[in-house]
């Protein structure tokens, strides 16, 4: 982790000191997250997102992100006789590659890059069959690797996106659980 974070560091400073658009906001905004789970339905629970974010560069910029999130998934055997429900709070880093169009003060964006996902918190409510049936099944890892897709719209300061994360690992090795979720978030620049 403290490798991924010193080569952001660097291709800030570089993107700073050759000049480029820079900009710094805030941004929030709704997220609906499944964990697909081995042998098991799931559901979509809905989530938060809350932090920062830092844009460098012209028509290609570079877009490291900083934000709490709270993510999960409901789980149900195919048979319904065990349930469950399990929400993260995470802390996000997503380090995003984009490419800007349109005019500038009203742009369109595309974006993607690796999201390195650490699980401050679980909250778990199991059915009490469940828990003896999977007793690992709350072998989650604190550190995840995930991608996300999206696209963006800026107007002035006002910034929105729409993204998609995907699980590139799982979670829970165990039961092959790979968290997905779809994001809307909505920010402002103050720089």
């Amino acid at each position: 982790m403290r490798k991924h974070i010193l080569i952001l560091a660097v291709l800030i400073s570089v993107c700073i000191t050759a000049k480029a658009q820079f900009s710094v906001g805030i941004k929030a905004g709704v997220n609906y997250s499944t964990i697909d789970a081995n042998n098991l339905k799931n559901s979509s629970v809905a989530g938060y997102q809350a932090g920062a974010f830092v844009r460098v560069g012209g028509s290609v910029y570079l877009q490291p992100e900083l934000y709490l999130s709270g993510t999960g998934g409901q789980f149900q055997s195919d048979d319904d006789v065990y349930s469950g429900t399990v929400k993260f709070t995470n802390l996000d880093l997503p380090v995003l590659l984009g490419v800007r169009f349109g005019p500038q003060k009203l742009n369109f964006r595309i974006m993607g890059g690796p999201v390195f996902t650490t699980i401050l918190n679980t909250d778990e409510s199991l059915s009490q069959n469940f828990n003896a049936t999977y007793n690992d099944f709350k072998s989650y890892k604190n550190l995840t690797v995930e991608g996300q897709l999206g696209a963006g719209v800026d107007f002035g300061p006002l910034t929105a996106d729409l993204r998609y994360q995907f699980g590139v690992n799982e979670v829970n090795e165990d039961h092959q659980q790979r968290q997905n979720l779809w994001a809307l978030s909505v920010g402002f620049k103050i720089l």
